[in-house]
């Protein structure tokens, strides 16, 4: 070739390769939910804007529609990449699930255009069969990378469950693809799913389900997108926030975790008087040393959500990441919880307030989607009203249930619960089955799902709300050593950063008090029960009958001790009610199936919680009935018998 000619077209070559115009970074904008537990409706809050304290309703289904419609508009207006992700739980909570057993999550979730849900602990709460019907039934992917469902017959071969999801975008659109290929030069994001790997400790209907390690999954997951081509890494994760530090921190190639389960209301809402929370997209180092990963969560109860933008560098690492969770408030306030008439602000303070809420960045005034607030009105909510059943007695002030105590102050339900349970197994009809009289009773705080507000206190409103798990109350002996195992084992787990504080225990007719000596570490110097009306130390040695619920009694969520001291044999007696009458069944030990899953084994008959005349909410009964005979003005009991001396 001519030379000339070879040097002019180099000379072009060149000139072209000048000129192209450099690879744009690419940033994707993801809004978020976790942990709603079938709040369709909004939640009395209490808030402070300025130095006023209002009540006002946050957050509801049609909110969050409301707020998703908007975020949407806003990326289309922008040509921004935008995907809406759920980090599970969405099941229990209220009576709504109570009544539609997952039925209507299906239907208001698939309402809301999500485009990857994880799977919660809670979606494990009826059986495989419900849990199957909610997965084909929404028109979003349910991820679960870690899960193996192979074996299992209701969840097996499910088309909409995947252990991740790929979608390419062009600008604003988006497309659900198989592959990289399928994709062609439009950007990739896929999205991973990831669930407890102790599943089975946490629900008893796992069926034959399996669940692999969060971290060891995680890696394998990546490494094979990575090996796909995929550059852009999102795990939707229902772990905890602690879990999800610790996956971003050993797991190499995941960009961002949008995560669920500890309820994290992210970011510092000191100026509505919430207090300030773990940072919103904070960054952690992948064990590589080079890539990072940005954690994100929004909190509980649907009251709020998420909006988090990450932006990649050509070559697909994280080089910034921000945003915040923003709570969704209604436009009207009160100044008493009871709201009424006659508690309703000016319109004046009204306006005042709403100005307020403009002008901080953390809260919004979001109006419900009206279109979504009706058809929960025509279509479920009668059934709710009409299911909450007879009155039990009144609450004249809000009484509050913390999981944790903050700076000397506790549940003030969790004692009441624990009460109940105390009053109930003791009383004359139930020791006529038993014949036996409980010293003390505990319950776990996690067992406790809501607070109450003044007002009217309906059946529905402890059996369908507050304690919607439906178990019978069990009666076992532990030695004072093993008292105090307990206590320790959960007290210590509950304290750790971040940790899953359900498992922090509660009792009534015991008292304790406990010194951290490092974070998330410490003894017991005091523990007492009553006897006689006389508090006296536990006895190592000596045998105590403990009453609390089923779940707990038989070691789920931590509660080891329990499990251990019945492997061989136990004493235990659940208690239940056949054909409306109190009725013992004789637990002989528990053990543990190839899962993980605890097992409780009866003498002469098992206690089926399905079987016709069969009712097992003796937790939720023993709670009505206290209320009924002995507090019908339910106040907080004078001491919580915890003393919790943190560092």
């Amino acid at each position: 070739m001519n030379k000339t000619l070879l040097a002019g077209l180099m000379a072009l070559a060149l000139a072209g390769c000048a000129s192209k115009p450099p690879e744009q970074p690419f940033t994707l904008t993801l809004a978020h939910i976790n942990d709603t537990h079938s709040h369709f409706d909004p939640t009395d809050a209490r808030v402070t804007l300025g130095k006023q304290t209002v009540f006002t309703r946050l957050g509801g289904y049609p909110r969050l529609l409301s707020q998703a419609k908007a975020l949407r508009q806003q990326a289309e207006l922008n040509e921004q990449p935008l995907l809406f992700v759920h980090g599970g739980d969405a099941w229990q909570g209220t009576g709504y699930f109570k009544l539609n057993r997952g039925a209507m999550n299906a239907d208001a979730l698939s309402q809301m255009q999500l485009d990857a849900m994880a799977l919660g602990e809670h979606e494990f709460a009826l059986d495989n069969g419900r849990l199957s019907a909610f997965v084909q039934g929404v028109n979003f992917p349910v991820l679960a990378a870690n899960l193996d469902a192979s074996q299992d017959p209701d969840l097996q071969g499910l088309d909409n469950l995947k252990p991740y999801v790929l979608y390419a975008f062009d600008g604003n659109e988006k497309e659900q693809v198989e592959t990289v290929d399928d994709a062609g030069k439009r950007p990739v994001v896929a999205v991973m799913g990831l669930v407890l790997e102790d599943m089975a400790n946490l629900s008893p209907h796992v069926g034959k389900l399996r669940f692999e390690r969060e971290v060891d999954s995680a890696q394998n997951t990546v490494r094979a997108l990575r090996e796909q081509g995929v550059k852009h890494i999102v795990a939707v994760t229902h772990l905890g926030l602690e879990r999800d530090r610790h996956l971003a921190q050993k797991v190499n190639g995941i960009d961002l975790i949008v995560g669920g389960h500890s309820h994290s209301l992210l970011g510092d809402f000191g100026n509505l008087g919430w207090g300030s929370g773990e940072p919103y997209a904070r960054r952690f180092n992948n064990p590589d040393g080079i890539g990072t990963t940005c954690v994100v969560q929004a909190g509980r109860f649907a009251q709020a959500m998420g909006q988090v933008s990450v932006t990649f560098t050509p070559n697909g690492r994280v080089s910034r990441c921000e945003g915040g969770n923003t709570l969704l408030s209604d436009n009207v306030f009160y100044r008493d919880i009871r709201r009424g008439d006659k508690y309703r602000l000016s319109e004046a303070q009204q306006q005042r307030l709403r100005a307020a809420i403009e002008a901080e960045p953390n809260i919004s005034m979001v109006a419900e989607d009206s279109a979504l607030r009706a058809h929960i009105d025509k279509q479920y909510r009668p059934a709710l009203v009409n299911a909450y059943g007879d009155e039990v007695g009144h609450v004249p002030l809000a009484l509050t249930h913390v999981e944790l105590p903050v700076e000397g102050r506790g549940s003030q339900i969790a004692p009441l619960v624990a009460a109940s349970q105390l009053y109930w197994v003791n009383s004359p009809q139930v020791q006529a089955v038993t014949g036996r009289r409980a010293d003390f009773a505990l319950v776990a705080a996690g067992a406790v799902r809501n607070s109450l507000e003044p007002g009217v206190l309906k059946e529905g409103n402890v059996g369908l709300e507050l304690l919607p798990f439906g178990n019978p109350i069990s009666l076992v002996s532990l030695t004072g050593r093993q008292v105090a195992g307990l206590l320790l084992e959960t007290i210590n787990a509950a304290l750790s950063s971040d940790a899953h504080t359900g498992r922090f225990p509660y009792g009534a007719g015991l008292r304790y008090s406990f010194n951290e000596t490092s974070r998330g570490r410490g003894y017991l110097n005091r523990i007492e029960y009553l006897d006689n009306g006389q508090w006296q130390r536990i006895e190592p040695d000596a045998r105590y009958q403990l009453a609390l619920d089923g779940y707990h009694a038989s070691g789920n969520e931590g509660w080891n001790t329990l499990f251990d001291s019945q492997q061989v044999f136990t004493d235990r007696l659940d208690l239940a009610f056949v054909n409306g009458k109190p009725a013992v069944f004789p637990v002989a030990r528990l053990s543990k199936n190839v899962r993980g899953a605890i097992e409780v084994h009866y003498f002469n008959r098992p206690l089926d919680c399905k079987k016709a005349g069969v009712t097992c909410n003796t937790d939720a009964r023993a709670l009505i009935d206290y209320v009924r005979t002995r507090r019908p003005v339910l106040t907080a009991l004078p001491e919580s018998g915890v003393a919790l001396n943190r560092l």
